[in-house]
């Protein structure tokens, strides 16, 4: 394969877990989008947060080309965690905003260079910190896509909204029965292994 095809490649997975963190905010009130869902206070609208400065930093400084607008959760001194959550006057429009931009910058440093650009990771250990393109695009396509099943499930836990992305739920059902009944059977046979009663218990 050759390197635009691996670039377009990578770069069509990368965006595809952008569209996915942002398609899970859209029809949710300001608190369902900033309600933390778990013990260590998982949020949609942070996830989305956490993915502009992950994207700013990765595209950004890393080939030195930062930004001339970075994340205020990534400035010197920020409160620890600070980009995994929206304060009050933080708004929904301009963290969505501001992930398009950094996406925008994302892109064009992808297209500007080459899969084995070279670039460093200021706070990975210096002994691995010198970096290529590729290996960066990897490293972010992952944990986009790992903070995408995030979204997935707090998206459900908050209003039961399921699916892939827009167009394609990529869902055996969408019958509310079906689920009902496809859940008490998991727990049937969890209750089942747990207890030891399975028939091959």
């Amino acid at each position: 394969m050759n390197a635009s095809r691996l670039k377009a490649d990578l770069q069509s997975y990368l965006q595809s877990a952008r569209d996915a963190l942002l398609w899970k905010l859209e029809g949710l009130s300001e608190y369902d989008i900033r309600r933390p869902l778990t013990a260590t206070g998982t949020n949609l609208l942070g996830l989305v947060k956490h993915a502009a400065g992950v994207e700013a930093g990765y595209f950004g400084e890393t080939f030195h080309r930062p930004l001339a607008e970075m994340p205020t959760a990534l400035e010197e001194g920020a409160e620890e965690n600070q980009d995994m959550w929206a304060t009050a006057d933080e708004s929904r429009e301009d963290i969505v905003a501001l992930y398009r931009r950094v996406a925008e910058h994302a892109d064009s440093t992808i297209a500007a260079l080459r899969l084995d650009a070279v670039g460093r990771v200021p706070w990975w250990p210096a002994e691995r910190s010198e970096v290529t393109l590729h290996r960066i695009l990897v490293h972010v396509i992952s944990d986009l896509q790992r903070h995408a099943g995030h979204a997935d499930i707090v998206r459900e836990l908050v209003d039961g909204a399921v699916g892939l992305r827009l167009g394609n739920e990529n869902m055996p059902s969408d019958d509310r029965a079906w689920w009902e009944a496809y859940r008490e059977r998991l727990e049937k046979a969890a209750r089942e292994a747990g207890s030891g009663t399975s028939a091959g218990g």
